[in-house]
């Protein structure tokens, strides 16, 4: 077979042409989106490590599971979305979970694999594409602002540009350091490289500013290649003996909603920023995407690591010009690679994809021009989503309260055919979810 025969094959598969796109620039969008999730590869081993996990198994689960789960979303449903860990819930796992409940490690991924059946169930009788198809438009633009602000948010923090304080909750860091510079330098890179049109502003923003990085000694270079650590792999190690009680049933059922609907309120975001919101309703493609989703926190599960979520720096891919499922395919053969490359993606500082996702965070920020402002029960529940996904620091929790707010207003100023009884029914669910957290 030709390379041009191969190029028509991609191209029909993926249906490259109908979306205005190219395999270069999918490729492209590829190597964005994974420059700038990079982190969960040395994330999830730490944070996993501290529930007792051994951290070099939780590192070859993760480059799996997200290798698995993006090449099934991009095979399947065509999306230009990554799957990764998701980083809210291996929290939840590792603090919650073990270290506050004393329950092991292996229940906590027998917890996972329960949900995560549970979520396959709802994907493939369609309760999740239902629940998408049910939102209202300008709360999904709203999750898509509040998805902007809340990487705003994280970028800043991770680079130290905002730092915590006891008095004010956050305040300025170390924009003066060396390190705050670099950042600076990176995202202005950036902007100015968008501003002529440059192609691969973002990817080359992120290697421009490691190299500098590491001639300032900031950063060191690791190397490029290692085996793979294959050893001590905790397959098929969970346990669901131990959570057929009371408070073993919580938790299974508070890793469905908060995944449920964080994942949802980031496929929302997603798919509204990348345009393809209005396609998605009138398709199969919404259903497949959801179900390997599923499947990926199954699969996890089965290899050791924390439910798996769709990443909001597919969005960088995304404004790269990643349209289809060649950019997700792409994510996924480089986390494969990851397996290999380890020392590589290590010597990439954090300060660098930073400046990347502040960028992507301001072009979110400005779909908030595009709620209906003229309608306040339209308006003030967008505006709250938008508000508490950042400030709650949880997609669920910002979701939900704006999802609250919006039928009580709906009730109260005699506008109920504007709702939907999956609306309303999830209303009641997420005021019997934070009742319940309230008392818990």
């Amino acid at each position: 077979m030709t390379l041009k025969n191969l190029l028509l094959r991609v191209d029909r598969f993926f249906e490259l042409t109908q979306h205005t796109t190219t395999v270069r620039i999918e490729l492209l969008a590829g190597m964005t989106t994974f420059l700038t999730m990079a982190y969960i590869l040395f994330a999830n081993p730490a944070i996993l490590g501290s529930a007792g996990m051994n951290s070099q198994s939780v590192f070859v689960a993760t480059c799996l599971v997200s290798a698995i789960g993006s090449l099934l979303i991009g095979l399947s449903s065509n999306y230009p979305i990554a799957i990764a860990p998701g980083m809210a819930l291996n929290v939840y796992f590792s603090y919650t979970i073990v270290q506050s409940l004393g329950y092991s490690w292996q229940s906590a991924l027998g917890a996972v694999f329960i949900s995560g059946i549970l979520f396959l169930v709802m994907s493939l009788t369609h309760i999740r594409r239902l629940i998408l198809q049910s939102l209202p438009e300008n709360l999904c633009i709203a999750v898509t602002t509040g998805l902007g602000l809340f990487i705003g948010l994280i970028a800043l923090k991770s680079a130290g540009i905002i730092i915590a304080n006891p008095n004010t909750m956050v305040t300025l860091g170390h924009v003066g350091s060396l390190q705050g510079l670099l950042f600076l330098f990176g995202f202005c890179l950036i902007t100015v490289l968008e501003h002529y049109r440059i192609p691969g502003s973002i990817i080359f923003s992120i290697l421009a500013t490691t190299c500098l990085s590491i001639l300032f000694k900031l950063s060191v270079f690791h190397g490029i290649l290692s085996l793979p650590p294959i050893h001590n792999l905790a397959l098929f190690a969970f346990d669901i003996k131990n959570l057929w009680t009371h408070q073993g049933i919580a938790i299974i059922l508070t890793f469905l909603l908060v995944a449920l609907f964080d994942s949802t309120g980031t496929l929302v975001g997603l798919l509204q920023f990348s345009g393809l919101s209005k396609d998605a309703k009138k398709t199969e493609r919404l259903s497949h995407a959801l179900a390997a989703e599923s499947i990926a926190t199954i699969t996890g599960s089965l290899l050791g690591t924390s439910s798996t979520s769709p990443y909001i720096e597919s969005s960088a891919g995304i404004k790269m010009g990643g349209r289809t499922g060649l950019t997700a395919v792409t994510v996924a053969i480089l986390f494969l690679c990851s397996l290999f490359f380890s020392p590589l993606a290590q010597t990439i500082p954090t300060y660098a994809t930073s400046a990347a996702l502040l960028f992507i965070a301001c072009l979110m920020i400005r779909n908030l021009t595009h709620i209906d402002w003229n309608n306040l029960t339209e308006s003030i529940p967008s505006l709250l989503t938008a508000l508490m996904i950042p400030l709650t620091f949880s997609i669920a929790d910002g979701f939900g309260i704006g999802i609250i707010s919006y039928v009580i207003l709906k009730f109260c100023c005699k506008k109920i055919c504007d709702l939907n009884p999956i609306l309303i029914l999830l209303a009641l669910i997420f005021i019997g979810y934070f009742i319940y957290r309230a008392h818990s």
